[in-house]
Order: structure tokens, then sequence, then C-alpha cells
């Protein structure tokens, strides 16, 4: 394997003042705040340490379970199982400690810089090590030890200060973009309480609204004849395939019969969860436990649809529910035209949100396609004297 010039292979455990491992069993925990954090593998993601949705312990536990050493701000933390791999940074200066899988690295200042390791940990080359590293059980799963072994491609260190700030600057674009579509996701939520209660109502419109159920502004179909027959899928394909759940498009198939392409836009339901999607495009369904909804004449489908993000109903146990439960649910209802401006209005919210989404998508293609570039050395950065003077005081 060939590395730049002036680059090395080196196992992370030479980079590091110290890798500390959790304490491996479970902390007793309390149901009420403390300052006293534990963090557990699903709190590390992409990158981050989530130390807002915890569990909390008491100040005896806490001091405890950091006898082999305290996480402080700065150090990346590590899951060795469930899953296995993901890293992030530590952000913060609140009193926290490891949870069970979870280890960190400590990074030696004199030799590695913490952000660099974050990023070479998260690369391809690293991935397939701890992939190899974990496999052998029923559940990967990577052992203490092996976390020291894995190896870097490490330039001086001056320039992994300058690989970190061009990659830094991405992150912060990125975050930035993260936090603005949160912002706009909250402001339609609040539009959408307004709106479809008739507690805000636009100039022009007047009159009394109705109160009616679903079954009767809604028709529905059964998915039978449009489930997709191979699970064979490809980006290359035409037509999406769809769920109504988190996933929404599971792939890309390129059957040419049973497309659902009648009635657009149309809502699909998952009987069972209740989740719903608005979909405007040709489809095919992958379970029959979706069903496709269809606005009566005089009804706006993107209005309705919108009016059920926000009803409140409960579920209950594994059953099929539109037409036992959710066909009669009631909702507040306009006239038509006043459907169609709310309608247009929380497309345009929509819109709005699926641009930005769109900027963001680009954004980490290009962060990813950088840290191809710059964690191999393909592409080399420029460091100038001071850059160089500045590595070796610190």
């Amino acid at each position: 394997m060939h590395v730049p010039e002036g680059w090395k292979y080196q196992p992370i455990k030479y980079l590091c003042e110290s890798i500390i491992d959790c304490v491996n069993k479970t902390a007793p925990v309390v149901e009420y705040e403390t300052p006293y954090k534990m963090i557990r593998t699903t709190n590390v993601r992409y990158g981050k340490v989530d130390t807002h949705h915890v569990r909390y312990v008491k100040e005896k536990t806490y001091f405890n379970w950091i006898r082999r050493g305290a996480p402080r701000k700065g150090d990346v933390i590590f899951t060795r199982e469930a899953p296995v791999g993901e890293s992030g940074i530590l952000d913060s200066e609140d009193s926290v400690f490891l949870g069970q899988r979870t280890m960190m690295y400590r990074s030696d200042p004199h030799v590695s810089n913490n952000l660099f390791l974050l990023y070479s940990l998260q690369t391809r080359f690293c991935q397939k090590q701890i992939e190899n590293f974990s496999n052998g059980g029923t559940v990967a799963h990577m052992r203490v030890p092996d976390c020291g072994e894995i190896i870097l491609r490490v330039p001086p260190l001056p320039e992994q200060h300058k690989i970190v700030q061009i990659l830094s600057t991405w992150d912060k674009a990125i975050e930035k973009l993260e936090c603005l579509i949160t912002a706009k996701k909250k402001r339609k939520k609040a539009l959408m309480q307004q709106l479809l209660t008739g507690k805000k109502r636009f100039v022009g419109f007047e009159g009394e609204w109705r109160k009616i159920e679903l079954g009767k502004l809604l028709d529905y179909k059964q998915p039978t004849s449009f489930l997709v027959k191979s699970t064979k899928y490809s980006d290359e394909y035409p037509t999406p395939v769809l769920t109504a759940g988190k996933t929404f498009v599971l792939g890309r198939t390129n059957e040419d019969f049973g497309i659902y392409q009648e009635d657009l836009p149309v809502i699909i339901f998952d009987d069972f969860t209740t989740a719903s999607k608005f979909v405007d495009f040709s489809f095919k369904a992958k379970s029959s436990a979706m069903k496709i909804l269809t606005a009566k004449k005089g009804v706006s489908i993107k209005y309705i649809f919108e009016a059920m993000q926000i009803l409140n109903h409960p579920i209950g146990g594994h059953q099929r529910h539109w037409i036992s439960i959710y066909s009669n649910l009631i909702i507040s209802l306009p006239k038509l035209e006043e459907q169609q401006k709310i309608a247009a209005i929380l497309s345009a919210a929509d819109k709005e949100i699926e641009n930005h989404q769109k900027q963001l998508s680009t954004l980490k293609e290009q962060k990813k396609g950088l840290m191809q570039q710059l964690l191999t050395g393909k592409k080399r950065v420029k460091i100038d004297e001071s850059e160089k003077m500045a590595a070796v005081k610190a």
C-alpha cells in the first residue's frame, strides 16, 4: 500500500494519549435529571455525540463509572457493538461517562489532531478494518485491544491541521443548513396547526367549516395489482417502489406492469402503523398492508393529507386501522377554494424544505469527495511556514 511522501501508516494507539474502555456493566440509572449523563451507543452518530437524549445517574455512580478515565471535550467516542464502528466528537463539557459497548480515544496533541482521528475513522479504509476486526460472532463486536490496532494514513501534524480546517468548513456549513431545515420544519408545523384548524384564515374566506369523517372524503384501493414481484432494485431503473414508512422509496424497479399512475396525486397509508405519504408520481408498492387513498370530488387531496398529519390518535395493537378506525376520524373542512389556498401555502413550505435538503445532500457529497481526496493524500494541502511553526509550538 502506497502513501504520499511524508505520510505513514500507523495504528491509532500511537496517535493517542490514552484509549479508555467503558465499565463493562450497566450503570444504575435514575428517572430524573442529574448533572451526570451516560453516553450510550445510540448517542454516537454521524460524527457527533448527543448529550441531550441521555440517561442519568447519581453522583456516586458517576464517579464509580469514570474510575478508568472521564471523557472530556474533544475526545473521540467510539462504539464497539450495536452498532460497531460509529464515532463522534464529544463537544460538551457536561459530566458524562461511557455506557456499555462504548470507548474513547484521546488524541496526543503532539502527534495528532483529534478531528483528524475522527475523520479517518469514518473513511472506508478504516471502516473495512473495523468490519474485519468485528467478524466471527453472531453480533458484530470489536475487542478493546483491536480498537487500538486500526491503521490510519497519517500525514505530518501541520498537514493534519490543514485537512481538519478544510473539512470543518464543510461541517459548519452542513450544521448551519441542518439547523435551518429544522427551523423550517417547526415553522411549517406551527403553520399547519393554525391553518388546518381555522385559527388563522386568509382574507376573503368566510363561512363555517364542516366536521367530517375521513372516510367520507377519501376512497381507498388495495395495492394488490401494484405490488412489485422482484426486489432486485437499481437506481438505473425507472419506477420507484414505495412504502408509507420512513424509508419511503425502497428502490427502483424495471417492471413495466402493475404501475400505479391513475388518479394522481394520492396518499399511501400504512394500515398497521398509520404512517402516510403524499405521492404525485407513478409507483409500485411493496406491502399488501398499504392502502392507496384517493380524494372524492370537491376535495383537495393535499389538504386532507396535511390534516391527517395533525391527527392525534393512539395506535393500538397489531391490527389494520383504516377501515375500522382511521376512516372514522374527524377533520375540519373548509370549502374547496380555501382548502386549495391552504394546500398551496403548505406545498410552498414543503418545496422550500425540499430545496434545502437537496442543498444539504450536495454539501454532504462534496465533503465525502473531499475526504476521499484529502485523507488519502491524493490531493495535498499547502502548508505555509507560519502553520508549520504553529504546529511545532502546539
